[in-house]
């Protein structure tokens, strides 16, 4: 009998357990970066994704082999319809529980009844006293406040390939530090819409974090990449399967074993913003640019602002993915966008 291999590099990273269902189908952003600015203004945005295709930029890295050429380059199309600022949450510090919500102001009904969501605003909407009330809170206590968080909402309606009317709700961290600039900044956009290119510049990074691809219960072979044993042993009952789980008591056992595959949250980090098409600026010629004849396919044409980004990005069609600004800059800081020349499926631009 030939020596048998005993050690073998382990399957699956332990950063990511559990391997678990996410909670729904929109991220949740556990950290915000501190971007310190004189400016003030949110650091996230959300978007849908529709669709990749491939481009031919011209490369930009004064430090790469191809600096000035044409290069083959990944590309991911996001929907970034507008989005709404509907509320301002602040936070105070406690000794003992940390940094803990301490009071909420949203934007009244009337303020969001054009933009044809201000009858679901009342189902987010915890708060019985008026926004008036609660802002004039907000003020009186900004010495006893760490921080201010700006509720944005979503427009999916306004997106050619979303059909749903429920816009997603999530928090945003604002730049800058003064906490006054912050509170001012919020009430005189409350209930206003901000555009992706408020947010984010062309040729900037940001991290985009979204919900993977759902494969549901699958075997270790196919969720950790283990080895199918051996068919013709006579003991074996099973060939997609681990040897051993290891002890059945003590620490927590990482052998590979069958599970939930997929619907996992997870971050991509610094991908690179190669276009921002803003329809409101640049006119409807852009819409009929950037659409192919038949539409994205499984998606349909795209009707708002949009957003080309290097590379993939978690999710599948139609899913809401979270823009950040990186948490992890890169050292390599660009002075503006690369210059597309093509985009197939579509042409020139």
């Amino acid at each position: 009998m030939g020596h048998r291999k005993k050690s073998a590099p382990r399957r699956g990273s332990l950063g990511v357990r559990p391997r678990k269902r996410a909670e729904g189908l929109l991220a949740s952003v556990r950290n915000w970066p501190k971007v310190v600015e004189e400016s003030v203004r949110p650091i996230g945005f959300l978007g849908y994704k529709v669709g990749m295709t491939h481009a031919m930029v011209v490369d930009d890295r004064k430090t790469s082999l191809t600096f000035g050429k044409l290069i083959f380059m990944p590309i991911t199309v996001l929907e970034t319809p507008p989005m709404i600022l509907a509320g301002i949450r602040a936070y105070e510090f406690d000794a003992n529980e940390g940094k803990q919500p301490y009071t909420e102001a949203w934007a009244p009904e009337s303020a969001l009844s054009s933009t044809n969501i201000g009858r679901l605003i009342r189902r987010f909407n915890g708060s019985k006293e008026s926004p008036s009330k609660s802002l004039e809170e907000i003020e009186s206590s900004l010495g006893n406040i760490v921080e201010l968080r700006a509720l944005m909402l979503s427009q999916p309606a306004l997106a050619g390939g979303i059909s749903k009317k429920k816009p997603e709700l999530f928090e945003v961290a604002l730049t800058g530090t003064d906490l006054k600039k912050q509170f001012e900044y919020s009430v005189s956009n409350l209930g206003k819409q901000l555009s992706i290119g408020e947010i984010f510049k062309a040729g900037n990074f940001v991290d985009v974090l979204g919900i993977t691809k759902g494969k549901g219960f699958q075997g270790p072979i196919k969720r950790f990449g283990v080895k199918v044993l051996p068919r013709w042993h006579k003991h074996r009952k099973a060939a997609r399967k681990i040897g051993a789980r290891g002890p059945g008591f003590g620490s927590v056992s990482t052998a590979p074993q069958a599970g939930q595959m997929g619907f996992h949250q997870r971050v991509d980090y610094n991908k690179r913003i190669l276009m921002i098409g803003e329809v409101n600026k640049q006119g409807d010629e852009l819409l009929k640019k950037i659409n192919p004849p038949s539409g994205w396919h499984k998606y349909g044409l795209i009707k708002s602002d949009f957003v080309l980004l290097a590379g993939s990005v978690p999710g599948a069609r139609k899913r809401p993915l979270v823009l950040r600004h990186p948490i992890r800059p890169t050292p390599f800081i660009p002075e503006g966008a690369p210059k597309i020349t093509y985009i197939h499926g579509i042409g020139e631009l």
